[in-house]
Formats: C-alpha cells, structure tokens, sequence
C-alpha cells in the first residue's frame, strides 16, 4: 500500500477518470445529482475495481447546472433524505459489482457547507446514519462535520494538492483568482510542505498547520492526470511512494 494516500472526485464525466486510477487509492464516485448518472457510476465502480481503488460515495446539493458548487438552502429533512438516497445509489452499484463501499465524501458546496455549518453536517451525518455508520467519512480536520462525527463515525481527514487555502484552514472560493492550482511543480511543492512540515501556506503566504490521512487531487482539473503523475514520480524518488 501506499505510504501516501491520494483520492480523486471521479464519475464526473471530466474524460479523465481512466488515466487517473492507476495514480490513486481511493476514489470519489459522483452520485448523479451534481454530474453522472446510473451507468457513469457502473462504470467508474468497474474502473476502481480494475485498478484496486476503494470506493466511495461523493454526495452533492441537487444541482446539475451550477455542478455541486453553490450553496443551496434545503429544509434539514431534505437534505438528509437527498444525501441518503445518493449514497444509497453508489453503495448499490458497488454491491452489484462484489464490492463494499468504503467512504462518503461530500462534494463542492455541500463540502464546504460541513466545513462551518453544523445544520448541515448533520444532516450528512444522519444520512450516512441511514445508510451504515460503519462507512469512513472523509472531510477536513478542522470542519463542523469531523468535529461532530468524532467518537461515533469512523473519520479520515484530507487536504487539497490543487486548492489554495485560507488561514482558517477552508478552501479558496472558487470565484477568487488562483483558488485552483494546475502548475505540477507548484503543486508538489505545496504537498511536500504538508507531507514534510505539516502546514499549508495559505494565499497570503502565511503558514498554518494541517492534519490528514489522505490528499485529493480534483478530477475534473484539467490537468489532474499530469499532476498525479508528476507527484508519483517526485514522491517515489523521495521514498514516500
């Protein structure tokens, strides 16, 4: 197994999910509410099988047009109810493949929502509740929701190899110039300063320390297949592959 543990959002029809598999363990698979549908999920379940990634569910808001990235205020019920029903989906797949879901990671808004809003934490708490509790939740250390879901779920903890982060340790905004990195140099640097230092400089260049199990690196980026690549091999010549 790999020293380093990287994950990907796949299943979000970005055209690259075959050629990122070989560079990752664990894989996010969109549950058709923000992208993807019944047989994209099929499909992606086949490619994280032949490549030995585990599998896990990647739940959004209900919002095609905006891709899972917007905010959505949705009464506590629904939500709970949207979010079981996706992670029902995938996990239903997974078993007609023989296979077992191993996580749930929110995507996007939803994501960022369980960072600092405990209503909707929550709720994906509830929903994962629904499904099995036994299901890994990944999310950041710092979130509403790993802070809930300690002593009762089982928690795994990430940061981000291709997203510039604030000093509270949440993601930058999307809307903000270099929220989103795509330089592989820049990006391996950004992740060896958490692997070696455990911190992450922050857009204004200040350093704050970070915990994680995992690093994710954004499927739909477009250049996500060279930035794996380059991370494995300049890791690999460290000794941390």
């Amino acid at each position: 197994m790999n020293t380093m543990i990287f994950n990907a959002d796949v299943g979000e029809e970005a055209g690259f999910d075959a050629e990122i598999m070989p560079f990752i363990t664990w894989c996010n698979i969109a549950c058709g509410e923000h992208a993807g549908n019944g047989e994209v999920i099929r499909k992606t379940i086949e490619l994280a099988i032949k490549n030995n990634v585990k599998i896990g569910a990647h739940p959004s808001y209900p919002d095609r047009k905006n891709l899972g990235r917007i905010k959505m205020d949705m009464p506590y019920q629904n939500l709970v109810d949207i979010v079981t029903d996706q992670i029902g989906l995938v996990k239903s797949y997974a078993e007609k493949a023989g296979v077992y879901l191993h996580h749930i990671k929110p995507h996007g808004a939803l994501y960022n929502e369980a960072f600092k809003n405990e209503e909707v934490a929550s709720a994906i708490l509830e929903s994962i509740k629904n499904i099995d509790k036994r299901l890994c939740i990944i999310t950041q250390k710092e979130s509403k929701l790993s802070y809930l879901a300690q002593g009762d779920f089982r928690v795994r903890h990430e940061v981000f190899a291709d997203r510039n982060y604030n000093e509270d340790v949440s993601l930058v905004s999307r809307s903000e110039k270099n929220a989103v990195l795509t330089d592989a140099k820049e990006i391996f640097d950004h992740v060896l300063r958490m692997v070696s230092k455990g911190k992450v400089k922050t857009k204004n260049g200040v350093e704050v320390p970070v915990g994680f199990d995992t690093i994710c690196v954004h499927g739909d980026n477009p250049k996500a297949v060279q930035i794996l690549q380059y991370l494995h091999k300049e890791f690999s010549l460290l000794n941390l592959l």
